[in-house]
């Protein structure tokens, strides 16, 4: 199957190449990184016949302007960011096909920050330390280690042969997320949480917390009643995980996120399970959350249960490619 070529016309206001992330490396520093939201990534590639782990677009907030060189059949997952082709709207967690000459855009944020752009085939960039998820503070991986560019030239994967895909085929109604401006997360205890008093978890789910504009792909900054440690003593840095909630010495929570560092040393309170990760990827400044306190039983459950109806609805389809 021929490649496709998408030239962009406008970059939008944050649109990278992403992947699942890149993993085995965090002991020299690398972090992560990858897309946002795993769960849309993962159905945008599924839908056009893709390996979940196909490199796709990750558009933030405002999205870009595409011109197909090729036909392509593409899905549009997460955020509805009004995408439309040829001033009709186009179908969000579907399969459609985009015929050559066409262009894409992106309008109005409806719901949700970050929407998923899948092309049968996945975006051609190089694979860096076995990723071609972008990191932009360390220029590493994607399309040039950066943000896409008006201007910018960008390349399907060659396929040994075509993918069989289902014109149509959509993901059923009662798995696609609900993306609310307010939203309850749920957390499990953190490797420091013995370090804060009782209070401490009493505070944390018992009001809400706000996004701050201080926040971006690393992790979110949240204001709200400030989390109390129980003294003042500085601890030593230790290994972060996507999720963790760190609480600095002002009390104010930063929720680490997908390009997260590596380390740490603010003591971590808790983390929030891999199931409810989704919707806060989709959060944007504003936004509000309520934390809820849960165990590791019950996450590692309910993330094998959301995992199974996912693999009933979208089993995942075997995919040719040159690497």
């Amino acid at each position: 199957m021929k490649p496709i070529r998408i030239h962009v016309a406008k970059p939008g206001w944050f649109s990278t190449v992403q992947d699942l992330g890149r993993y085995g490396y965090q002991q020299y520093g690398v972090p992560v990184a990858g897309a946002m939201d795993h769960y849309a990534t993962i159905i945008a590639n599924r839908l056009v016949g893709n390996r979940d782990n196909a490199a796709v677009l990750e558009l933030t907030l405002k999205g870009p302007e595409l011109d197909f060189e090729g036909d392509a059949h593409i899905a549009i997952t997460g955020a509805d960011l009004s995408p439309t082709i040829g001033g009709k709207s186009v179908p969000l967690w579907e399969g459609i096909e985009v015929s050559s000459g066409s262009r894409l855009c992106f309008g109005t944020a409806q719901r949700g920050a970050r929407s998923y752009l899948a092309i049968s085939g996945g975006i051609d960039v190089p694979l860096i330390l076995g990723s071609r998820s972008t990191h932009c503070a360390s220029e590493t991986g994607g399309f040039k280690g950066r943000p896409l560019r008006r201007g910018d030239l960008l390349h399907t994967e060659q396929l040994r042969q075509s993918t069989e895909v289902s014109m149509g085929k959509r993901l059923p109604d009662q798995l696609i997320p609900c993306y609310e401006k307010s939203v309850r997360i749920r957390f499990i205890p953190g490797p420091q949480h013995n370090l804060f008093p009782a209070t401490a978890l009493t505070t944390l789910t018992n009001t809400s917390y706000t996004v701050t504009p201080e926040s971006n792909r690393m992790g979110y900054r949240l204001t709200g009643p400030r989390i109390v440690r129980k003294g003042s003593e500085h601890f030593i840095s230790d290994g972060t995980a996507t999720g963790a909630l760190q609480i600095p010495a002002d009390g104010q929570p930063i929720l680490l996120m997908a390009d997260r560092q590596t380390t740490g040393g603010y003591p971590k309170i808790g983390c929030v399970i891999t199931a409810d990760l989704p919707l806060t990827a989709q959060l944007a400044p504003g936004d509000t959350i309520t934390f809820s306190l849960t165990t590791l039983a019950k996450a590692q459950t309910t993330l094998l249960e959301q995992r199974a109806l996912l693999d009933v609805a979208l089993p995942q389809r075997r995919n040719f490619h040159k690497d």
